[in-house]
């Protein structure tokens, strides 16, 4: 038998599907979905099964402008993935079709080492015409010189399974590099992080920007096979601290009801789940919440 593993990146501007991908190939919820942008903010691998080839994904922040140390680190980390894997997907939505935030990355993508395979994948096929896909393909296929191109709907997952047997073929020959049955590489106390940052996110909308991050500060199993988890929810200003509580602090409890059930149903036990919510005014500038992202501190610099 011979067997093949690699790295796939996935990348595209904010919100372009890449979490709800990487969570079709991979079968399981391992990366956050929401509808508010920016919410992937580390590396996130899955790792999905195709016959005999293991395809490691590697969920990238969106590619945008950077603003501030955050953003720069997120950026960087995005652009390391992709240098770093053996394939790189381009995803982009169909209904936006090329815009200048494309276009940049597109010039980033012919900064990657030559040689490297890079497909494109256009997501979201459902919101526009077959006409109007075949002429944005052809657009950006004159654009770049992409090895080949998919016509997807991560959400529903029509031509995934085309994408998912393209890839395995194209990765290097070698041994597997995880377990067979092991489906993300991080640690469950961040997988247990990113779900009641998820929650959080869908809860506030717009009411709180990203100065938020979510801690595991402690996980003890318990002789009935349970978990208690307890997690800190650190916000940047006093004010950010009320509107995480809610009234009579129905926001917190709602949230932690909904992180608890899929942390409970991820797991297959029972989870006990606490929140805390805490001020730390400049947690945006502390090296050791960058490393717990999963980014380097040192790419926020300007």
């Amino acid at each position: 038998m011979t067997t093949r593993a690699g790295f796939i990146a996935l990348i595209g501007e904010p919100n372009a599907g890449k979490s709800t991908l990487t969570n079709q190939m991979v079968g399981a919820k391992v990366s956050i979905v929401t509808h508010k942008v920016q919410t992937t903010r580390a590396r996130i691998r899955g790792v999905a099964m195709e016959g005999d080839s293991q395809l490691i994904f590697v969920d990238t922040p969106g590619l945008f402008q950077p603003r501030r140390r955050l953003d720069r680190a997120m950026v960087a980390a995005a652009w390391g993935g992709a240098a770093d894997a053996d394939v790189v997907v381009l995803l982009i939505e169909a209904h936006r079709g090329l815009t200048d935030g494309v276009r940049r990355i597109l010039d980033g993508l012919r900064d990657l080492p030559q040689g490297r395979k890079i497909a494109l994948a256009i997501n979201k096929i459902d919101r526009v015409k077959a006409e109007d896909l075949l002429a944005l393909s052809q657009s950006l296929n004159e654009e770049f010189s992409f090895a080949r191109t998919f016509m997807i709907s991560a959400e529903r997952g029509h031509g995934v399974d085309a994408l998912r047997g393209w890839l395995a073929a194209e990765l290097p020959e070698g041994p597997w590099l995880y377990p067979e049955d092991q489906i993300a590489d991080l640690p469950m106390r961040m997988i247990a992080a990113e779900m009641t940052r998820e929650k959080l996110t869908l809860r506030l909308h717009q009411e709180l920007p990203y100065q938020l991050t979510v801690e595991t500060e402690n996980w003890e199993e318990r002789k009935d096979g349970s978990a208690r988890v307890d997690q800190i929810v650190y916000v940047a200003r006093d004010g950010h601290k009320g509107i995480i509580l809610g009234h009579r602090g129905e926001t917190i409890k709602a949230v932690s009801k909904a992180a608890r059930e899929e942390l409970t149903e991820f797991l297959g036990r029972k989870v006990h789940l606490f929140l805390q919510v805490k001020v730390r005014e400049n947690w945006l500038e502390e090296a050791e919440r960058y490393s717990e992202m999963g980014l380097d501190f040192k790419d926020g610099n300007a």
